[in-house]
């Protein structure tokens, strides 16, 4: 998987198509990756317990980001159009990420 955390991508499919946001945690093992302000549900959740008086979590109606495909997201490059992600080996060895439509190295 080309997608790194803290990336800014765009989304192509799907309820939130041409939503930008930032890449927050990636799941290599699955292909997915969860974007900040993207793919956003309701979940019920329930109150946690309480220590010395206090309640550690408040139950009710959260609004809650899930996965999404990394398919489904593309990188912006440096023109801040969505591109794809190449590979080129630097003089001095190193493996860097590029940008597919500029050249750029991201």
């Amino acid at each position: 998987m080309k997608l790194r955390k803290g990336d800014k991508v765009v989304v192509l499919n799907g309820k939130d198509r041409g939503k930008e946001g930032e890449i927050v945690r990636v799941y290599p093992e699955k292909n997915r990756v969860l974007v900040e302000g993207v793919n956003m549900v309701k979940k019920h959740q329930k109150a946690g317990h309480q220590t010395q008086g206090r309640q550690v979590r408040q139950g009710g109606i959260i609004d809650r980001e899930m996965p999404i495909n990394a398919s489904n997201v593309a990188i912006i490059g440096s023109d801040g159009k969505p591109t794809r992600i190449g590979y080129r080996i630097a003089d001095d060895g190193q493996k860097i990420r590029i940008d597919r439509r500029s050249g750029d190295a991201l």
